[in-house]
């Protein structure tokens, strides 16, 4: 007869980037820390850039330069002086926009690296309008997956890239989300019942891609009363629209959410697009709203064209799903159950958290 025991517990040194202020971080590493933990995997985390770094960006400030410099040698100070944990989990890199030999260096090839990607990063380099930065970091991440013992990535496209520089150690692992934050039912939209409203939920930096609906939405406004809801992008996008801005919170973006009839994500078609991850369409399918996106990387794989929402290529197509949601409410609250169900089988914390868990057990050797 055998007895089987407990897995032995594992002591994970995490590095993400930023702190919860930022998605990539948040939705990558944090969320998943307390699951990880009933699962015997203990994890430090020591960010990189903290939420004052966030603060700078939302404010549109520039990061205090000594502070920055800080908090690279803070890092570069753990890993000289930390006692050699069993893995080290990486976000994107370690130290941005220094050389591989220097994060190698600190590295030393004695503690296994499990890397995560959920943007393109690589073509921050190889990609950069320098010759000087394509030159010595062109093929900087490329080095890092290859020198990684796994690299998880947020979409397939990612997952293309690291197969060329890690091989079958790139591992697809979607961005997850946290459904017991999301209501467990439909939640009526407040306000007025003759309104249409979209919703848009990112960063600053990204609020440039709703200027590509500058078109189709003025001609939705002239036939329709159109609302549009900007959840923490940068206010002056769509002049002469109305836009209402609302500041983005962790703790109030749920509730942000529910006040939309749909969820939009134009993306122009560039290598840097193909490479996001579609978070914010996982946002309003778990709010059980439609979505419209731009059929771009991993869009195409999240919206299931007339199930969960549409894909939109050009101004005229852009119009005709916005007509027909606003046309069909039957329809828009089909599409917004249908998205929620999606969301609960496919991308769900509760279903993601132990296949990441395998995977660092895997990457650990254990």
């Amino acid at each position: 007869m055998t007895h089987s025991s407990a897995p032995r517990r594992l002591d994970v040194l995490a590095l993400p980037r930023y702190g919860r202020a930022a998605p990539s971080s948040r939705y990558r590493f944090m969320q998943f820390l307390p699951l990880l933990g009933e699962q015997g995997i203990e994890v430090e985390i020591s960010p990189l850039l903290g939420d004052w770094y966030m603060a700078s960006l939302l404010a549109e400030r520039r990061p205090d330069l000594a502070r920055l410099g800080g908090a690279y040698l803070h890092r570069i100070e753990l890993l000289l002086r930390r006692r050699r944990p069993d893995l080290i989990w990486i976000e994107k890199e370690l130290l941005p926009w220094l050389p591989w030999c220097i994060e190698r260096a600190l590295l030393g090839g004695r503690v296994p690296v499990l890397l995560d990607l959920d943007d393109a990063q690589y073509h921050r380099y190889d990609q950069h309008g320098s010759s000087l930065v394509r030159r010595f970091l062109g093929d900087k991440i490329d080095r890092g997956m290859a020198a990684a013992r796994l690299v998880t990535c947020g979409s397939p496209t990612i997952a293309e890239r690291a197969a060329l520089a890690a091989g079958p150690r790139a591992v697809n692992l979607p961005t997850a989300i946290d459904l017991a934050r999301y209501p467990a039912e439909p939640v009526p939209r407040a306000g007025e019942p003759d309104e249409f409203v979209l919703g848009w939920i990112g960063t600053p930096g990204n609020t440039q891609y709703l200027a590509a609906l500058d078109e189709p939405l003025r001609r939705f406004a002239a036939e329709a009363r159109l609302r549009i809801v900007v959840i923490g992008g940068k206010p002056g996008i769509l002049p002469g629209l109305p836009v209402e801005y609302r500041a983005w919170s962790e703790s109030s973006e749920i509730a942000a959410l529910q006040d939309i009839d749909a969820g939009i994500m134009p993306l122009p078609d560039r290598p840097w697009e193909r490479g996001k991850c579609g978070l914010k369409l996982l946002q309003y399918m778990a709010s059980w709203k439609p979505a419209i996106a731009s059929p771009v990387g991993v869009n195409a794989v999240l919206v299931d064209e007339g199930v969960t929402g549409f894909l939109a290529e050009g101004n005229d197509a852009w119009l005709a799903a916005l007509r027909r949601l606003r046309a069909e409410p039957a329809l828009c609250r089909a599409m917004g159950v249908a998205g929620r169900n999606r969301v609960e089988a496919e991308y769900s914390l509760a279903r993601m958290a132990p296949r990441l868990a395998g995977l660092i057990r895997e990457a650990a050797g254990a």
